[in-house]
């Protein structure tokens, strides 16, 4: 400490993770490579679940039309495991699928899979029936367990499978007062399997082991301490649960870790209705809220309709964060006008599914001085800039970013090309986005797979989407490059109006000319009032855009 009042986020987290603090860092082998680590850690997420009885009869899952408490949730988890071992023979390292909607038996399925050193896997519950083949066949589960919708699409498969609406239910009540199973694992065993988005070729599933989702679960616990050791303890909170539970920031980032801390989970049920979500948030007095995009956006647009938010009680929100997918400095800037108190609070982060959690924070502050960065390395997480011959780069320089940490994902599951592809030596891993460090801080220019190549200039897309989302016409938008003759790609926009919009591509154009260099603005244009294909994680999917 220097003395100063009050102190620095800097000045804190180095007291807080010093030797003998509950956060104390030090370096450890991980899997040959010495890293650095939270000393005091759970060595399994069956040592996350056990403790989580002294929360006992508080919430933790609550939708619309349950509520599961803490002791309620353990005794139905410990119930369910024995049913899997003693009824379907599940086993350390057997795979248990899941493929449904939100709800709360897809939570007790992943702690149950777990709890017995299974390998929760979670499928997509977009996908359509050959997908899901798929899915099934590259993970080899030795049981499905599923919603009707998905039932359907999953036909007949060689395993059994298991209803989300009857047979959890049926055998959590036949296996009642069963006692948890022994904790079998060791750190580094297969914990779950998540797929990647598949926005080109099939999707891979990064497999994430005991240690990865622990250690992102650490990064929240120690996010939650900094508040608390300036004297603002983060109590009675309740957290809207409403993206996907097959993706990190709904499993890892909010399911695990409000079992570990005792906060509430409220899970919104069904697809996104911006009406439906908000009547939640109001009825559950909801605090916390983790969003995607496009999210912001229909509460944006909400907010500008006849009786807008004031419509809803929303006082008890205190934060709302944005992330899964990049968004625009000026829906950032709307958020804080339409939601003044949660917007006050908005932070963002970079991390990808193979991340397990956030390797990168920019805080509130850190966000309104500079709202093209995504923070600063979290602790725990090396992170660089390296050409293409992958050496480190200088700060300024433009590079792939890589990553390191004991959070980073085993490898690709059943794909050692993909793993390989994705690594470097001592264990970092190549993301494929490139980024900047300026002032310490991240900044992400475009995933390289998106850059546009034109006679010789790169565009980056997500500089023209930006300066294009601030028009007031625009709702949404995508840049991509399509071939061409002279330039190699030309830069091609598709933009998503309101219906009724009269703004034309020309106009656009025009908008955009004073804002960028000529190069980088669109020569080709689609205006259309169709919504742009996204993936359940928000991000637009690219392969399915048609330009013309």
């Amino acid at each position: 400490m220097t003395g100063r009042y009050p102190p620095s986020r800097d000045e804190i987290l180095a007291r807080l993770t010093g030797p003998g603090s509950r956060f104390e860092i030090r370096t450890e082998d991980v899997l040959g490579e010495p890293m650095e680590v939270f000393a005091n850690r759970e060595r399994s997420l069956g040592q996350l679940l056990r403790a989580s009885a002294r929360f006992g009869d508080r919430e933790y899952l609550v939708t619309e039309g349950s509520r599961l408490t803490f002791r309620d949730h353990l005794d139905a988890v410990a119930a369910l495991a024995a049913a899997l071992r003693e009824e379907f023979g599940v086993r350390k390292g057997d795979r248990v699928a899941i493929c449904a909607a939100n709800n709360p038996e897809w939570i007790l399925t992943f702690w149950a899979a777990t709890a017995l050193g299974a390998v929760a896997v979670g499928m997509n519950s977009l996908w359509a029936g050959p997908e899901i083949a798929y899915g099934l066949a590259h993970s080899e589960p030795v049981l499905l367990v599923a919603d009707a919708p998905r039932r359907a699409l999953a036909g007949q498969p060689a395993i059994p499978v298991l209803s989300i609406e009857d047979d959890v239910p049926a055998l959590v009540t036949k296996y009642a007062g069963a006692p948890l199973p022994a904790d079998i694992v060791v750190e580094d065993d297969p914990a779950v399997v998540l797929y990647t988005s598949g926005t080109t070729g099939r999707p891979k599933g990064a497999t994430h082991s005991h240690r990865n989702v622990v250690a992102a679960c650490w990064f929240h616990l120690l996010n939650d301490a900094v508040p608390a050791a300036l004297g603002t303890p983060l109590v009675d909170r309740r957290f809207l649960l409403v993206t996907p539970l097959f993706h990190i920031a709904a499993l890892h980032n909010l399911a695990v870790v409000r079992l570990a801390v005792g906060d509430t989970a409220v899970v919104h049920r069904g697809r996104f209705d911006v009406d439906r979500v908000l009547r939640l948030v109001e009825r559950e007095r909801v605090t916390n809220w983790g969003a995607v995009p496009t999210m912001a956006v229909r509460i944006v647009e909400h907010a500008d309709r006849e009786g807008g938010l004031g419509a809803y009680d929303l006082s008890s929100l205190r934060t709302f964060n944005l992330g899964s997918a990049p968004s625009s400095a000026g829906l950032k800037d709307r958020i804080r006008e339409v939601l003044p108190v949660a917007g006050r609070s908005m932070g963002t982060t970079y991390g990808l599914t193979e991340s397990s959690t956030a390797a990168t924070l920019a805080g509130p502050a850190e966000l309104l001085a500079d709202p093209d960065s995504v923070g600063r390395p979290v602790p725990t997480v090396q992170v660089e800039i390296r050409d293409v011959a992958g050496e480190p780069v200088p700060e300024g320089t433009e590079g792939e970013v890589y990553l390191r940490g004991a959070q980073m994902m085993l490898g690709y599951w059943r794909n050692p090309e993909a793993t390989a592809a994705s690594t470097a030596p001592h264990r970092w891993f190549r993301t494929g986005d490139l980024g900047t460090f300026v002032d310490g801080r991240l900044r992400i220019s475009s995933r390289r797979s998106d850059l546009i190549l034109r006679g010789g200039e790169n565009v980056y897309p997500v500089e023209v989407e930006n300066q294009l989302a601030t028009h007031p016409a625009v709702r949404e938008c995508i840049v991509l490059g399509v071939p061409h003759g002279d330039l190699g790609e030309e830069v091609t926009a598709v933009v998503v109006v309101a219906a009724g919009s009269t703004v034309t591509g020309e106009e656009l154009r025009e908008y955009l000319l004073g804002r960028i260099a000529r190069y980088k603005v669109p020569s080709r244009w689609r205006v259309t009032t169709e919504e742009l294909p996204r993936n359940a994680t928000g991000k637009v999917n690219r392969t399915q855009v048609r330009p013309r």
